[in-house]
C-alpha cells in the first residue's frame, strides 16, 4: 500500500535519513523504532507532507504522494502532543475536520457519533479537554483522526504523555481500534515495549538507517545486527570469532569468545571461520545453575532485583566488565555473593556480524 523507497534528508551536514526504503501492507500496524535523532519522525513528516525529501520517492497505492499537498492526501496525523482545541467540546474537537470539507451537517453529526461510540467517549461528548484525563485526551486526538476516514493513520508518539497503567490501557484500546476500523497505522515510537506490543512488524531505526524490518518475536529472538541485539530488549553480548560447529552438532555453532572461550550459539549467516562477531543471548534464556555444573561459566552474584513476576539476577564474571543478566520467574532464590554457574542451549543464542 504504502512504498519508501531510496528516501534521502539531509538538513545542512546532518544526514537525517539515508537511502531509506520500506513497504507497508494494507491494514497494517507498522512501527518505527528507535532512539531520539534516528530519523523516524523525519519519515513521518515527508509521508505527512510536512517535509520533502532531498531524493527517494513515496507512493501510495500507486500514486505519487511527494506531488501532493498535504491536505489532498488520504493520511490523518495524530500529534504527540494531541493538539486539541481548548475552547471546542469533544464533539467539536472530531467534528472540526469533516467541518472544514463542508460536508452536510447530518453527516457529520451521525460520523463523530459513530467515532465517539468506537472510542468510548460518548458520554463526554460536551465536555472540553482540559475536564478530561490523559487516557480520554488521547482517545478524542484518535478520534479526531479516523474520522475523516483516512487511507493511512501516522502516530507520532501517540503515548508518551502517559503515566504507565494507562499507556498499557491504551496499547490494547489502539491494538483494538487499528483491527475495527481497518484503517494502516503506523506509528512512531522509542519504546520497545510498545512497539512489541502494538505493531504487525516493527523497522528499527538509528542515524538514518533501518537496521532491521521484521515481526516482533523475530526481531526479539533474531536480531541481525549488534544494534538491534543491544537496543530491543536487554541481551548479554559476548565479543569473539566464528568458531565450527558445537560438540560436533552442525545445527549449533560456537562463538570463541576474547575471556570465556567457546560458547554455543545457533549458526551465524554468511560468516567465514574466524570472522570478528557477536554473541547475543537473552536474560530469560541464561540458566543459573550451582558452580561446578558442566558446561557453566563460573562467577558470584552481584545483585538481584525483584519486579514482582520476574527477577534479575546479575552474576558477575571473571574477565567480563559489564554483568550477565538473569531472568528468572518469581523471586531470585539466590543472594548476592552467592556463587553460581551460568550457561544456555545453543539454539537460544544468535551469533551475529560484529561490524554492520
Amino acid at each position: 500500500m504504502l512504498r519508501i523507497d531510496g528516501v534521502t534528508r539531509r538538513f545542512g551536514d546532518v544526514t537525517a535519513l539515508d537511502a531509506v526504503s520500506l513497504e507497508i501492507e494494507q491494514g497494517e500496524f507498522f512501527a518505527l523504532l528507535g532512539p531520539s535523532g534516528c530519523g523516524k519522525t523525519t519519515l513521518l513528516r515527508i509521508v505527512a507532507g510536512f517535509e520533502t525529501p532531498d531524493a527517494g520517492s513515496v507512493t501510495l497505492d500507486g500514486d505519487d504522494l511527494l506531488a501532493k499537498p498535504p491536505n489532498r492526501r488520504p493520511i490523518s496525523l495524530m500529534f504527540q502532543s494531541y493538539a486539541l482545541f481548548p475552547h471546542m467540546t469533544v464533539a467539536k474537537n472530531v467534528a472540526y475536520g469533516l467541518e472544514r470539507e463542508r460536508l452536510p451537517r447530518q453527516e457529520v453529526k451521525q460520523r463523530v457519533e459513530e467515532v465517539l461510540e468506537t472510542v468510548g467517549l460518548t458520554a463526554h461528548a460536551s465536555r472540553r479537554p482540559a475536564q478530561l484525563s490523559g487516557g480520554q485526551r488521547q482517545r478524542v486526538a484518535l478520534a479526531r483522526s479516523i474520522v475523516k476516514r483516512p487511507r493511512l493513520l501516522l502516530l507520532d508518539e501517540p503515548l508518551s504523555a502517559l503515566d504507565k497503567k494507562v499507556r498499557a490501557d491504551m496499547q490494547l484500546e489502539l491494538k483494538r481500534l487499528q483491527h475495527e476500523v481497518g484503517i494502516t497505522f503506523v506509528v512512531v515510537t522509542h519504546d520497545q515495549e510498545e512497539a512489541m506490543s502494538l505493531a504487525d512488524r516493527i523497522a528499527v531505526f538509528d542515524s538514518g538507517r533501518v537496521r532491521q524490518v521484521d515481526r516482533p518475536v523475530e526481531l526479539y529472538e533474531r536480531p541481525r545486527s549488534p544494534f538491534v541485539a543491544d537496543f530491543v530488549g536487554a541481551n548479554n553480548l559476548f565479543p569473539g570469532t566464528v568458531g565450527g560447529p558445537a560438540d560436533g552438532d552442525s545445527g549449533s555453532a560456537v562463538l570463541e569468545s576474547d575471556a570465556f572461550g567457546p560458547l554455543p550459539g545457533t549458526p551465524p549467516a554468511e560468516l567465514a571461520a574466524g570472522a570478528r562477531a557477536l554473541l547475543a543471548v537473552r536474560p530469560e534464556s541464561v540458566e543459573l545453575v550451582r558452580e561446578e555444573a558442566a558446561g557453566s561459566l563460573r562467577g558470584s552474584v552481584l545483585d538481584v532485583s525483584f519486579f514482582g513476576g520476574v527477577s534479575h539476577i546479575s552474576v558477575e564474571l571473571p574477565g567480563r566488565t559489564k554483568p550477565v543478566l538473569v531472568a528468572v520467574q518469581g523471586a531470585g532464590q539466590v543472594a548476592a555473593g552467592a556463587k553460581v554457574g551460568v550457561r544456555w542451549n545453543a539454539r537460544d543464542a544468535v551469533i551475529m556480524a560484529a561490524d554492520e
